[in-house]
């Protein structure tokens, strides 16, 4: 029986290093701010670094080292990579019987251990410092060969574009205080680098679009789904910026040829977030798309989604079910997986088991069994799946059906006793089932084992602060949401009129419309017969199922957001040229 891993408290408790009060009162300090206790010990006084390396390494199994009495190899480069080096505050000490000794500061940080791992090929074998006498040591043996050559380079370039960068200086408004004088010994494409990430967190970006053009590099944030030109920075800076990126994301920088994926971990405002971040190569150089994984916007709950009460009741009728396949269908973008994760929140209690595969893990959660697939080293969709079921699971996500055979696997699951939840790339429910069967799954695996699907889009909800009635809204979309003259005459519409809150956009946030259908006899009995897309959502309307247009209209009415928007998202016919 593995040994039980003692409380850090406990440890510096019995230690005699902190007195019985004074940990009582930290520990119901991390339970209201969210912080470590190790953190807030050292900011009350309490302990000092070292004391809580040691007591640390002790709860964790590793040993305590002092860096001055070691020796420090002066190639470290050739055990790791100086960025992945720098980015973790790591020191790797040499290879021994094929396992690399490195020396950490964070042993909670599972993603860098796994992370290094994969980069060396090899199981570690840890051991503790102090994260300033690491740092100390970095800055004696790592020099910051990449970044001066890289300034030094087009230092004319950036000296002659000061006063672009001065004007890009606005942006700096927004970000976090604190941070500004750490900042002062960067160079200045670090500087802009750390402000576009920053002050995209704090403008609600969901993405950062860094797009070489011709004679500029366009800087675009996503907000809310729709994409708007953020800065234009001189060409000459190009270079150093699409490197910098790079570095920060663990990417080789050599390579300009071909796609590369990285990720990089900032703590803004005191949160940690992760960064996707993806290069493609194109015409006038690499584009760079940032992610902004926020932790806090898969934790919405069920209620916050914006489904109506019925769609509501059902929703949660079904994912409390012991067994079956729930579907989520949409395009990308469409906040599938906030939805499947809010399913999986309710139900994550000690008494039940739950399993994902997902490509990528982008958020992580306490009490779920994660699996990242990773298809260079044959980790696949299925491979998982076949081992998931011998982990006896209660229930399981898929990240997406994209094939035949994950399809399979995931039906077969179903009807042996799990609750499955995936995704998949459909424009409606119901082409989800005709769907499936294109793929080669049997009529009737994919009549008896699918409980629910839920098609889903994301519309604009209107701010608040500038909220105003519309008395004339555009019969353009009106029309296109066949909405007649005198339904329009029933009901009273709204729109933003533009404000600092919003960025003047009328919008500020975003809620779900949705198309719920909960298979019935006579569904399943369509799907067993191979009916199309367009008879099966006839039956499904006939059993009650709203549509996305006509959940969007539900919305316009209770005045979440406007015709226009619904229009823009869920239309099936004609094109919204405004």
């Amino acid at each position: 029986m593995a040994k039980k891993r003692r409380h850090l408290g406990e440890i510096l408790y019995k230690a005699g290093l902190v007195e019985k009060a004074a940990m009582i009162e930290a520990i119901k300090e991390t339970k209201t701010s969210r912080r470590r206790l190790g953190e807030i010990l050292m900011e009350r006084g309490l302990v000092n670094e070292e004391l809580l390396t040691k007591a640390l390494a002790k709860q964790f199994g590793f040993k305590f080292v002092k860096l001055d009495q070691i020796e420090i190899p002066s190639d470290m480069g050739s055990l790791l990579p100086n960025d992945i080096i720098k980015r973790y505050n790591i020191l790797p000490l040499g290879r021994d019987n094929g396992r690399l000794k490195i020396v950490v500061s964070d042993p909670m940080d599972l993603e860098m251990m796994d992370d290094i791992r994969l980069r060396a090929g090899a199981e570690l074998e840890c051991y503790m410092a102090s994260p300033t006498e690491i740092k100390e040591a970095l800055e004696q043996e790592v020099g910051e060969d990449e970044e001066h050559v890289e300034e030094d380079t087009l230092k004319h370039s950036i000296d002659a574009t000061a006063q672009e960068l001065a004007a890009f200086g606005d942006l700096q408004a927004e970000i976090d205080r604190a941070s500004s004088a750490a900042d002062d010994d960067e160079g200045p494409i670090v500087r802009l680098v750390n402000l576009i990430i920053d002050n995209a967190y704090h403008c609600r970006a969901s993405d950062i679009h860094i797009e070489p053009m011709a004679d500029r590099v366009r800087v675009r944030y996503r907000v809310d789904g729709v994409c708007f030109e953020k800065d234009n920075l001189p060409k000459s800076m190009q270079r150093s910026l699409t490197t910098r990126f790079k570095i920060i994301s663990g990417m080789d920088i050599a390579e300009k040829r071909i796609p590369q994926d990285g990720r990089i971990k900032r703590n803004i405002g005191g949160t940690d977030i992760d960064f996707r971040v993806s290069a493609l190569p194109a015409n006038h150089g690499e584009s760079l798309v940032l992610r902004i994984l926020r932790p806090d916007s898969v934790t919405v709950g069920i209620a916050a989604l914006g489904f109506g009460e019925d769609n509501y009741a059902v929703f949660n009728r079904i994912i409390k079910r012991p067994n079956g396949i729930f579907l989520v269908t949409g395009p990308t973008g469409s906040g599938k997986t906030t939805t499947l994760y809010a399913a999986l929140q309710e139900l994550n209690r000690p008494d039940k088991k739950i399993i994902t595969a997902e490509d990528p893990v982008e958020y992580n959660f306490a009490g779920m069994n994660q699996c990242q697939v990773r298809g260079a080293i044959g980790l696949t969709f299925d491979k998982i799946l076949r081992a998931m079921l011998r982990q006896a699971p209660n229930i399981i996500l898929v990240g997406e059906i994209r094939d035949g055979e994950v399809a399979d696997i995931a039906i077969q699951a179903a009807l042996t006793g799990h609750l499955v939840f995936s995704t998949l790339h459909t424009n409606d429910a119901c082409s989800a089932i005709t769907r499936l069967i294109d793929m080669g799954v049997k009529p009737f695996l994919v009549a008896s084992s699918i409980q629910a699907i839920l098609a889903q889009r994301l519309v604009r909800v209107i701010c608040k602060k500038c909220k105003a009635e519309d008395p004339n809204p555009d019969p353009h979309f009106l029309k296109i949401l066949d909405i007649s003259p005198q339904e329009a005459e029933q009901h009273t519409f709204y729109k933003g009129t533009g404000c600092s809150s919003c960025s003047g956009t009328g919008y500020k946030g975003r809620q779900g419309i949705f198309e719920m259908i909960e298979l019935n006899n006579a569904l399943r009995e369509l799907a067993f017969k191979r009916a199309t897309a367009t008879e099966l959502k006839r039956a499904a309307v006939a059993a009650g199922m709203r549509t996305l247009m006509e959940d969007g209209k539900l919305k316009i009415y209770d005045g979440v957001t406007t015709p226009e928007e619904v229009a823009r998202i869920a239309q099936t016919e004609g094109v919204v040229e405004h």
